[in-house]
């Protein structure tokens, strides 16, 4: 059985230094974690791993943790993800003005396609030498079979130019 649990952090960097000992004194395992700053606030994702009984107790030991440490902790039991589909995976990058909607179409596009997005990152910064606010992502990205690749590539490249966005699409090296 697993559990995803998110946890944030107000001004406090240390959060992620008591789940990890209650996770391995609940005698789970972790399967992925991913810790960051958003501006002041720290985040943390992670995938645990335990029998019903270990997860049970891991979910009480977070939610008192949370009431203690007062953070925010948000946990989800996923439901088993289904391994019959094989899919082509892809990276993904983008490079843009810093616009309202940028991220949300490139979403969009790939969803519209039946793409699935399995990793996404961005950030805002200003270009040097213009000093104008830019945005780049990096996806992650899983092709059904079934997509023809030189034309999902075409028309994705076409897409970008609508939208003045520069964009790598390329096979992921295994």
């Amino acid at each position: 059985m697993q559990i995803a649990i998110t946890a944030l952090s107000n001004n406090q960097t240390n959060f992620i230094a008591e789940i990890l000992p209650a996770i391995r004194e609940c005698k789970c395992s972790i399967l992925e974690l991913r810790s960051s700053r958003l501006a002041q606030a720290g985040a943390a994702y992670l995938l645990v791993q335990g029998n019903w009984n270990q997860i049970a107790k891991l979910e009480n030991t977070l939610d008192i943790m949370q009431r203690r440490m007062e953070i925010k902790i948000h946990t989800l039991r996923p439901d088993p993800r289904e391994k019959t589909k094989e899919y082509i995976p892809y990276s993904l990058e983008t490079l843009s003005l810093d616009k309202d909607n940028v991220v949300e179409s490139v979403i969009s596009f790939l969803l519209d396609r039946e793409v699935d997005i399995e990793e996404v990152s961005g950030s805002s910064y200003l270009a040097a030498y213009i000093q104008s606010p830019v945005f780049s992502t990096k996806f992650v990205i899983l092709i059904p079979p079934q997509l023809h690749l030189l034309s999902l590539r075409e028309e994705f490249l076409d897409f970008c130019d609508q939208l003045n966005i520069d964009a790598i699409l390329e096979p992921i090296k295994r």
